[in-house]
């Protein structure tokens, strides 16, 4: 019985000596981290005392002095040979812990979540290599001073979080992540959780994260704690309470693509302009490409009611226009996001739909539990910077048509005061913005923007009208068929009527055709370049998605002007972000020699210097434009969550 014991060290301490050359080959520190090299007395403001904690062990990951560094690998296993008076202790801990388990609790410190030993590392070791899950320690919480260091950010977010639920095993990476789980967990800022709470969540946690792991998870740059926001951007909490090990495993699998996006820098690979026909590299691979489609539109609201949902409902009749007898189309209205939203695309699937379009952000969420009912459906929803890799995205460059109204404004105001009606601070507004104070100053050096949102209390147009502005960027036209005075570009007249001067527009038509081609010409797959990169269509003036309606009232050297810059634009010989950019708080974006990415453009989260107004706080918003921002705003990240808006 003795040798098993000394078996058990040999074998822990092979374990060991693999992960110290596997350290040193990658040039990683091989022993045990030392929580006295790593924190200063500067760095601690104060020490806790928590008392009797359930430690994770995979948490265990270093000692608090170095007095037994070179004792462990940084797995904790041992490294001294068999016959040291070290292994003779370990093998008696061994037999202590199989004969009448290791009772005697272990005295460490915890910083930043994870915890550090000062007298227990060979109990720690024995527990490790019989891969005990928890391991009882009296604990003291180092605190570090508050500060702009994410890490630090996030172990204040993690306190929180702890304070409510005592559970240190959900570990996510991300600052916002755990203010979201105490939403999805339904919890009160007062609430403490109950023992029988605690283990209850922590064996259905412990079922994810054994899926997680089983998929492949430990390998990526996330946490199970993170793949679980991911998971529950689809199912519940009370989904993760009822569903068997199995069925965990089973749907997180159908979204894993979705999971490994988490873990991306760029999770969003934006496609700027449509894919040609079929190529040569298709022809090689023999894709078969489908003869007819049927494709459905799933509108929030009717186009009777609503000039969003009627552009779209253009673009769905200029797609039978172009493709005949090919395309059958077919169109759901007044669908409710999180009522009737997957039933609704449920049924155009079970209905034998091949290509499905969801016209509203908002439908997002119903999106997303579609594809998982239902692998491999091609499912696009019209919003921008959606990191889910099973369904795509799109939208368009609007900005390019701001940039030339911008320059009309700048022409025909009579002095250097323009109004500009913003919408929502989400993707690409901001860029809008900007696009259209640049392109005034191409034509007023002088010019100054004042910006107004119709998400905010008030009634922008009539505050501009009042205080004297004469030329206003107001809501663009959806479509070149419905064009009326509220508009477009506005110049108020002397009897205070107003006069469209022009408007960018969605040719939703264009979009739509181009992505049918995409599929009748075997495109569609080749479009995705990586599984774990969602695909967003940002398509602009150059695919016919976006363009400018001139009135024919404007003078004829601006109209001309406006379409010298459309040209441009459309052939990229002219770019409205390449000039030399200074925001309103004095940083330079651009020196002028600089092209913009899409993904920077996409991302403005600034207006430039010659804007006078500002980016609303989320407490500024009215409550009914809440919903948006949330799911598209550019500061979507830090906005406080809701329990009933995970997405």
């Amino acid at each position: 019985m003795a040798q098993s014991y000394f078996d058990d060290y040999t074998k822990a301490l092979r374990a060991g000596q693999k992960q110290y050359r596997d350290c040193v080959a990658r040039g990683v520190y091989p022993y045990t981290p030392v929580l006295d090299e790593m924190v200063g007395d500067a760095t601690v403001e104060h020490a806790v005392e928590l008392g009797l904690v359930e430690i994770p062990s995979h948490l265990i990951v270093g000692t608090k002095t170095p007095g037994r560094t070179s004792a462990f690998a940084s797995n904790f296993m041992p490294l001294l040979g068999s016959e040291t008076e070290f292994a003779g202790k370990w093998v008696d801990l061994c037999r202590a812990h199989l004969e009448d388990g290791i009772r005697d609790p272990i005295f460490c410190y915890e910083y930043l979540g994870k915890f550090y030993v000062q007298e227990g590392n060979k109990r720690v070791s024995v527990l490790k290599y019989f891969e005990a899950p928890r391991i009882t320690g009296n604990v003291v919480r180092l605190l570090p001073g508050y500060s702009n260091d994410p890490a630090v950010q996030l172990y204040y977010e993690f306190l929180d979080f702890y304070k409510i639920t005592g559970l240190y095993e959900v570990t996510p990476s991300k600052l916002g992540a755990y203010a979201k789980l105490l939403a999805a967990l339904d919890c009160q800022p007062e609430q403490t959780w109950s023992d029988e709470e605690r283990q209850q969540f922590s064996a259905r946690f412990a079922y994810f994260q054994e899926a997680f792991s089983q998929l492949g998870g430990d390998s990526l740059p996330i946490t199970a704690a993170d793949a679980l926001l991911v998971w529950l951007r689809v199912f519940t909490m009370e989904d993760l309470k009822l569903q068997t090990a199995g069925e965990i495993r089973k749907n997180l699998s159908a979204m894993w693509d979705n999971v490994k996006a988490a873990g991306e820098r760029a999770p969003v690979a934006v496609s700027t302009q449509p894919a040609g026909q079929e190529g040569l590299l298709n022809k090689i691979k023999q894709v078969t490409a489908p003869a007819r489609l049927k494709v459905a539109f799933v509108n929030q609201r009717n186009p009777a009611d609503s000039d969003w949902t009627q552009g779209h409902e253009l673009g769905r009749k200029q797609l039978e226009a172009t493709f005949g007898d090919r395309v059958l189309t077919v169109a759901y209205n007044d669908t409710v996001p999180g009522v009737n939203g997957l039933e609704t695309i449920q049924c155009a699937i079970d209905e034998g739909a091949d290509l499905i379009f969801a016209t509203t952000p908002q439908l997002i969420g119903d999106c997303l539990k579609a594809m998982v009912k239902n692998p491999g459906a091609r499912i696009l929803n019209c919003s921008v910077d959606m990191p889910y890799p099973n369904l795509r995205t799109y939208y368009s460059r609007v900005y390019e048509g701001k940039f030339i109204t911008g320059a009309i404004a700048g022409a025909m105001a009579p002095d250097d005061c323009i109004g500009y009606v913003g919408s929502y601070p989400i993707f690409g507004v901001p860029a809008s913005i900007n696009a259209f104070a640049l392109g005034a100053l191409l034509t007023n050096p002088r010019a100054k923007i004042q910006l107004r949102w119709t998400c905010m209390p008030g009634h922008p147009l009539d505050d501009l009208t009042r205080k004297g502005v004469s030329v206003i960027s107001n809501r663009d036209i959806p479509d070149p068929e419905q064009r009326c005075h509220s508009y477009g570009m506005l110049l108020v007249q002397p009897d205070g009527t107003m006069k469209e001067l022009a408007s960018p527009y969605w040719n939703w038509g264009r979009f739509y055709v181009n992505v049918v081609n995409s599929v009748l010409s075997g495109n569609w797959s080749s479009e995705r370049s990586s599984k774990s990169q969602a695909v967003n269509y940002w398509w602009g003036m150059n695919s016919g998605v976006v363009d400018v309606l001139l009135s024919k009232d404007l003078p004829e050297g601006v109209a001309q002007l406006a379409e010298i810059l459309r040209a441009g634009i459309i052939h990229g010989s002219i770019d409205p972000f390449r000039r030399r950019i200074i925001t309103q708080d004095g940083r330079q974006i651009n020196d002028g020699d600089r092209w913009l990415p899409p993904d920077e453009i996409l991302h403005m989260d600034y207006l430039v210097e010659n804007v006078e107004g500002k980016i609303p706080n989320f407490e500024e918003l009215l409550p009914m434009s809440r919903a948006m921002v949330r799911l598209q705003g550019i500061y979507r990240d830090r906005i406080p969550p809701e329990k009933e808006t995970m997405v």
